[in-house]
């Protein structure tokens, strides 16, 4: 995947270029620029799969930057890397179509995570818009919860445990607890159980995954504590909850 980087500030510039460039897989950075007028330039020329560009930038913004190259009618995919997390720029982003936005600094994770998405794009797998993620629901939250939300959107299902998530985020503990309770409004344990109970409900009324399987699909080991949780989160058993929404065929 062919990859354009665009951003003002050149030391973040260069460590998403490094990012970029070390990433396993076929992916190629071909191009940085310091300004939307040189990236469209760029743009139009190399014709990349993918722009991982700034919003807030000298002579042409990110928005900007995007517009313009649409109505060039490129297939080039964009994802929008800022360091504030601003939905509002979110949601100009999403209008244009973004593949994606980022929450600076980027990790490895976020960019693996983000060029999939871009592929399906590419191969015409458009998924759900960027307004249905998690980070959406609490868009005026802390740049360190916002990420912590995306790495839960993806990970729900594996083991978690705040101590790690706080330390791949570079905050330590205490901190992370802090800004978890005050932003989303509850424990970082309770947030995990309900988005998981969540999860389930989906894959119910989905019928992607037998009914006996769902708990273990969501994170659970143990089907009787999953029961437990499904009736303290939505105030019916499992049983009862498919049974009254007819999802028992």
């Amino acid at each position: 995947m062919r990859m354009i980087v665009v951003e003002d500030e050149q030391r973040s510039r260069e460590g998403l270029c490094h990012l970029l460039s070390a990433l396993p897989g076929d992916h190629q950075l071909v191009g940085q620029a310091s300004n939307g007028v040189a990236a469209l330039d760029m743009i139009l020329q190399l014709k990349p799969d993918v722009v991982f560009t700034d919003i807030k930038m000298p002579i042409m913004d990110g928005i900007t930057l995007i517009s313009s190259a649409r109505s060039y009618n490129v297939k080039t995919e964009f994802v929008i890397t800022t360091a504030y997390a601003d939905f509002e720029f979110a949601r100009q982003g999403i209008s244009l179509d973004i593949a994606d936005y980022l929450i600076k600094p980027v990790t490895q994770e976020d960019a693996l995570r983000v060029l999939k998405h871009v592929e399906r794009r590419l191969n015409g797998v458009k998924s759900k818009a960027p307004e249905t993620r998690l980070r959406s629901r609490y868009p005026d939250s802390h740049p360190t919860i916002l990420k912590s939300l995306d790495i839960l959107e993806n990970a729900y299902a594996g083991k978690l445990n705040q101590r790690d998530l706080a330390s791949d985020l570079g905050v330590s503990p205490e901190y992370f607890s802090y800004l978890f309770s005050k932003n989303i409004g509850m424990t970082f344990s309770e947030f995990l159980r309900r988005l998981r109970i969540e999860k389930a409900q989906e894959l119910y009324a989905s019928r992607e995954c037998p009914k006996q399987e769902v708990p273990y699909a969501v994170g659970f080991s143990d089907a009787k504590y999953f029961a437990q949780v499904f009736r303290s989160v939505t105030g019916e058993s499992p049983a009862e909850y498919l049974k009254s929404h007819n999802l028992n065929d």
